[in-house]
């Protein structure tokens, strides 16, 4: 990793469970720089979310996919383990962007399709998100070993093409019936997700 510059501090949260921050000075990142949220004092083998933004759900509170619930289970699982680092990224609509975002959202709705479906129509990549920086971030902090929390090979590879060993941690989390048909296309595009057809 080529040297890079961090801004870190403190931060207190209701309930007294404190995370540190560690936010990357990145002259190339596009929108907000990518963010680490570190509990305790992370080690190899730590719990690791690697998350990217959501404003529909983390914001606006919708169902209709698992991002919120999926960050807050990381939160509960590394604070339980008593150390561990959330990665989050500002790449929303899978790196399109929120404008994409909301127009794939609305051929959806009209067309009855699923988001992958409606980004083709729309002439969008799948998913243009890249995860250069959480490996940047990990390796900032000495990590070469982690458990990730996470249903995407994509960022397995990501961290395992920069030498950082992964371990997966399935995060499933309960979802609404809105969600399902949104889980099931990202199932069948490679998520490593159990079918929900039959559940």
């Amino acid at each position: 990793m080529t040297e890079q510059l961090f801004v870190e501090h403190s931060l207190s949260r209701t309930g007294g469970s404190g995370f540190r921050v560690r936010v990357l000075d990145d002259a190339h990142a596009t929108g907000n720089p990518p963010v680490a949220a570190i509990y305790g004092e992370p080690t190899d083998d730590c719990l690791v979310r690697i998350h990217s933004r959501c404003v529909y759900s983390e914001i606006l509170g919708s169902v209709d996919c698992d991002c919120h619930d999926q960050v807050e289970q990381a939160k509960k699982l590394i604070i339980d383990a008593g150390a561990g680092v959330i990665v989050y990224l500002d790449q929303e609509g899978r790196g399109a962007g929120l404008l994409a975002k909301a127009r794939g959202y609305v051929y959806s709705q009209k067309h009855e399709a699923d988001t992958f479906t409606s980004y083709r129509a729309l002439h969008l990549p799948d998913d243009s998100r890249d995860y250069a920086a959480a490996a940047d971030l990990l390796e900032s902090l000495g990590l070469t070993r982690v458990r990730l929390l996470t249903n995407n090979p994509e960022k397995m590879k990501a961290l395992e093409d920069r030498g950082i060993i992964v371990k997966r941690e399935p995060s499933i989390v309960p979802v609404s019936e809105s969600a399902r048909a949104y889980l099931e296309a990202k199932r069948q595009h490679g998520h490593l997700i159990p079918s929900l057809t039959d559940s």
